[in-house]
């Protein structure tokens, strides 16, 4: 909109209607091998030959502070909401709704989703210290497939009450649940949240939680390639 130049660093692997959906907003994509190595390799080179700010998707704090008015909507909408069910990867929305929520009503409950094959979340609370995943992830949700990070860590650390991991399979039954039952056409990584909730292990620990908020976190699925479906 002010003629400034745009460049989004996406891995190869990025599915090809968000690749779409980059360049029909006005930006330039450079594609990246699916590592974080290989993305953090490529922003530095960016900045150095454009001479431009680099503005990371989850651990700049701007952008985790505009994902935090997530939480304030949240408790605009449904003030008597006792728990909030939120996909993470990078964990810059996670951090965002967590700190705008906490602090506003310190006993809500915060609790993170993600897949069972790209649970470095559910590790760094395990161990105690951050733990990012050593291999790119094989997942459908694609969005969380990069780990957190040092800036929403600390965040997750002391804020967050609890990671649910799910398996493939859990995600693709809640995700053709939204589609089918509330008929919201959501990626598989919005579907983390709901898979979640629907687990046993959620189930364990959800006993005096009435009202449950669930984040759907994205729509950017490419029907043609949803071959997902039917493995």
């Amino acid at each position: 909109m002010r003629g400034i130049p745009a460049y989004v660093i996406v891995p190869r692997t990025a599915p090809s209607c968000k690749k779409a959906a980059i360049c029909a907003y006005g930006a330039q994509i450079l594609e990246c091998d699916p590592t974080d190595e290989s993305r953090a390799e490529m922003a530095t080179l960016t900045v150095r030959n454009t001479g431009g700010i680099l503005v990371h998707p989850n651990q700049d704090p701007a952008v985790i502070a505009g994902q935090g008015t997530i939480g304030l909507e949240i408790l605009q909408q449904v003030p008597e909401v006792d728990a909030v069910v939120i996909p993470v990867g990078g964990g810059g929305m996670l951090a965002g709704i967590t700190i705008a929520m906490k602090t506003i009503k310190p006993e809500v409950k915060i609790y993170a989703a993600e897949p069972l094959n790209a649970d470095d979340c559910y590790r760094s609370k395990m161990n105690g210290k951050l733990t990012p995943n050593l291999q790119p992830p094989i997942t459908i949700a694609d969005s969380v497939k990069t780990s957190i990070g040092p800036n929403t860590w600390p965040v997750i650390r002391d804020l967050v009450d609890d990671v649910f991991v799910v398996s493939e399979e859990e995600i693709k039954v809640a995700t053709q649940l939204v589609w089918e039952r509330m008929k919201l056409m959501i990626e598989p990584t919005s579907g983390l949240g709901l898979a979640a909730v629907l687990s046993k292990s959620f189930q364990e620990v959800s006993n005096n939680i009435q009202n449950i908020c669930i984040v759907l976190c994205g729509g950017n699925i490419d029907l043609q390639s949803a071959e997902w479906l039917h493995k």
